[in-house]
């Protein structure tokens, strides 16, 4: 019999209810044991819904009130001394290394937190020391979320980051020099441990996920593979059986690997985002060796195509039997809304289109079943074909003008008018800039005032005079407190923006938009992406209203803001029948359009953030990445290039690890970056001065992830480490990111201990002079 299978399911609830509880705690306004009671009824109803949707194998030890590598810090004991000497709860301790602690005498940042692979998720990066240890705690969580499930009936396949996955995506910590994977041999005995621990629990099979297999792995850690499960392997039937999962990716360049996984039961491959890996796949594995095949998208909301799905797995049955196959997602659903059934609001014919978390675990146990029975699932695998007849033939997805408009795309329109030395000396003359200018990223924090207003907005209970009024007052505000502080260039805060991808998907044509469907983007952070649908315009202004009104009233040069081509690419859910490619022009010259606009409306510094960039890289080098990085690099530029030389262009990165795509950055021709580099090592800066890079850069001087205020010795301290790799002249200060999710005293303290700092240095530097 073919079974069917979840590699993991959202966190949040239906209503963001881990989210609200989450902060609710942090705030002090629910105890510890209501947050665990919460995450307890989260756990059992996301079980049961699986359950009822008839899914075989169910996932546990998949729910984080964080981050499930988090997690794994944790229950390994991997935990920096720095937090153990606090002497925190657990659950105390586990939240200040997600996102700080400045509480009760206790002062400690936050650890590295870094995207997951190529999604808009971000894991906490282990941090290891060159001491390290690693020891199973005490009632692992693993263990008990397996027992929970099972006293309500449900026996689950425990979840875990593999050993190897593990240590390969830490780092070693400020004034270690530890490499991560040496330390493979302390740590394999405390997996081997815990697997223990989950067999005598009951526990049958485990899932254990090695996705650093679609990369290309360093020699010393694609040697790690075969110690770590031979040592598994040795354990035999005292540990559960083990599925390796891999995902985002295909494993063929790491067939070799394969033999270390000999005594598991099975290896899952995402048939999604590499289907043509399957028969390859399938003659590497062992005689009685189970295939899971992830035919259902863990990454994007559209309906599963059930005819294209059986024809992979009937591939799969006809080489192996039926037996020998699992149908599954193609990996964890954590990137996808929770259900459908909560958009009342999407037009009739598209909300046929798509499946969520709640409809996706149905998708899988309907292919499970129509694979050797299809008369049983007739009426689904019709209604299935007709939607996906309707939306291919919809005329929402095709508007000629975008096309013609496309056609005409010139290689000159993707240049500004000259290079960056007379750009500079028109745009340092026309902004009359300080050395060490300070800025921030974009927005400013998001009042429960400010979502009240928009939401009465929305629901029509005020008028849009009433709403303009309200928005004008935020930003006088945000200008006021921008006076006072004492800042270089200002920005007006964007308190009229839901979120930085759906504020312009809302104003483009080509989208379509949810109420409900939030995706976790890290700890109690959600995103809620909007849906491209068909080519994209901009019928009209998107934010120069705001942006001209705020210059009127500044003393100082008013940043524009918007976010880039690439980022509201890859921060929506984007269309599958048309490659990103395309899309991601669209977008560029909607914003050209904006970015033109803005301009002569008497914004001079304009910034077109890229956050994504990055995320949107594929995960090994070679032709698909060049090709991405050419059209994503056009896109930007054919965004940015329309204005005059002295209008001076931003960009922003969450990210400070350039090396492996630096010639990219350097090709976008921004004339001044911010980077996300406040948790890194400085040292990820030598890269500006290896390549000899020209522009202006602003590494973030502080984690804006966390509520704790830094002391302005931390600033200076970052900002001098900054000058061994930056020139004075080159050097903007700026936070890491935008500040919407922190309170107005955070913000306030922690940039007025900026500015004071970037004061220190350019009194300094005027004195050398």
């Amino acid at each position: 019999m073919v079974q069917s299978s979840v590699l993991g399911f959202p966190r949040m609830g239906v209503l963001r209810d881990l989210k609200k509880a989450n902060e609710a705690y942090w705030a002090d306004k629910i105890s510890q044991e209501a947050l665990l009671e919460e995450g307890k009824r989260l756990r059992l109803a996301h079980w049961k819904i699986q359950k009822d949707a008839g899914v075989d194998i169910i996932p546990s030890n998949d729910f984080a009130h964080y981050d499930h590598v988090l997690d794994h810090i944790q229950f390994f004991n991997a935990v920096p001394e720095r937090y153990t000497k606090q002497k925190l709860s657990p659950l105390d301790e586990y939240f200040a290394m997600g996102r700080g602690h400045q509480k009760g005498g206790v002062d400690v940042p936050a650890l590295e937190m870094v995207k997951w692979f190529d999604s808009n998720y971000h894991y906490v990066k282990p941090t290891l020391q060159d001491n390290q240890t690693f020891s199973l705690a005490e009632n692992p969580k693993p263990v008990r979320e397996f027992l929970e499930a099972k006293e309500a009936g449900i026996i689950t396949r425990p979840v875990l980051v593999g050993p190897v996955s593990f240590l390969a995506l830490g780092k070693a910590d400020r004034g270690s020099s530890v490499n991560p994977i040496s330390l493979l041999d302390k740590l394999v005995p405390v997996y081997v441990e815990l697997l223990k621990a989950l067999k005598a629990a009951g526990a049958e099979t485990v899932q254990i996920d090695e996705p650093t297999l679609v990369f290309d792995l360093a020699p010393e850690v694609k040697a790690a593979f075969k110690p770590a499960y031979e040592a598994f392997a040795a354990a035999g039937d005292a540990i559960p059986s083990l599925i390796v999962a891999t995902y985002f990716g295909d494993i063929v360049h790491n067939f070799d690997v394969l033999p270390a996984f000999s005594a598991a039961k099975g290896i899952h491959v995402d048939l999604v985002r590499n289907p043509e890996q399957l028969e390859p796949v399938i003659k590497q594995l062992g005689p009685s060796q189970i295939l899971s095949a992830g035919v259902v998208d863990g990454r994007n909301i559209w309906k599963n195509d059930f005819a294209k799905s059986l024809d992979l797995l009937q591939t799969a049955i006809k080489a192996l039997g039926e037996d020998r196959v699992i149908v599954a997602t193609s990996s964890s659903l954590l990137h996808t809304p929770h259900t459908l059934a909560s958009e009342k609001k999407l037009p009739t014919d598209v909300y046929e289109w798509f499946s969520f978390a709640s409809e996706k675990v149905k998708e899988v146990a309907i292919l499970a079943k129509a694979v050797t029975n299809p008369e049983a699932v007739r009426a689904e695998l019709d209604a299935n074909a007709a939607a996906i007849k309707a939306r291919a033939e919809s005329t929402r997805t095709n508007d000629p003008k975008v096309k013609e408009r496309q056609a005409a795309v010139t290689p000159e329109q993707h240049n500004r008018k000259s290079g960056f030395d007379t750009r500079y000396a028109q745009q340092k003359k026309h902004l009359s800039l300080p050395l060490f200018p300070t800025t921030t990223i974009g927005s400013f924090p998001q009042t429960s005032e400010i979502r009240v207003q928009r939401n009465k907005f929305t629901k029509g209970e005020i008028s849009a005079e009433e709403y303009d009024n309200f928005i004008k007052k935020e930003i006088d505000l945000a200008v006021s407190i921008q006076d006072e502080l004492d800042l270089d260039v200002y920005v007006h805060g964007e308190p009229e923006r839901n979120d930085m991808v759906q504020y312009f998907g809302e104003r483009l044509n080509g989208y379509v938009f949810t109420t409900h469907a939030w995706v976790q983007s890290y700890g109690s952070r959600c995103v809620r992406p909007p849906i491209i649908v068909g080519d994209i315009s901009r019928p009209a202004p998107m934010t120069v209203k705001e942006s001209k009104y705020a210059a009127s009233i500044s003393k100082k040069p008013m940043k524009g803001m918007l976010t880039g081509p690439v980022t509201c690419l890859r921060w929506s859910f984007p269309r599958v029948d048309v490659h990103q490619s395309v899309q991601c022009q669209q977008l560029a010259l909607a914003l050209r359009d904006e970015v033109v606009d803005l301009e002569a409306n008497g914004i001079y510094v304009i910034q077109v953030d890229e956050p994504a960039l990055r995320e949107g890289l594929p995960l090994r080098k070679g032709s698909e990445r060049d090709a991405y990085l050419e059209w994503a690099v056009n896109s930007f530029k054919l965004a940015t290039a329309g204005v005059e030389d002295s209008t001076q262009i931003h960009s922003h990165f969450c990210y400070s690890e350039f090396q492996d795509f630096f010639h990219a950055i350097a090709a976008l021709d921004a004339d001044v970056l911010s980077i996300e580099n406040s948790k890194s090592d400085a040292k990820l800066l030598k890269v500006f001065i290896d390549e000899a890079y020209p522009r202006h850069i602003g590494p973030g001087v502080y984690d804006i992830h966390s509520p704790r205020v830094p002391a302005e010795e931390e600033f200076k301290q970052r900002i001098e480490e900054m000058l061994e790799f930056l020139r004075p002249e080159q050097l903007w200060i700026n936070p890491d990111c935008g500040l919407k999710t922190r309170k107005w005293d955070e913000v306030k303290g922690a940039l007025t201990h900026m500015v004071n700092a970037a004061k220190y240095f350019r009194e300094k530097y005027a004195n050398k002079a």
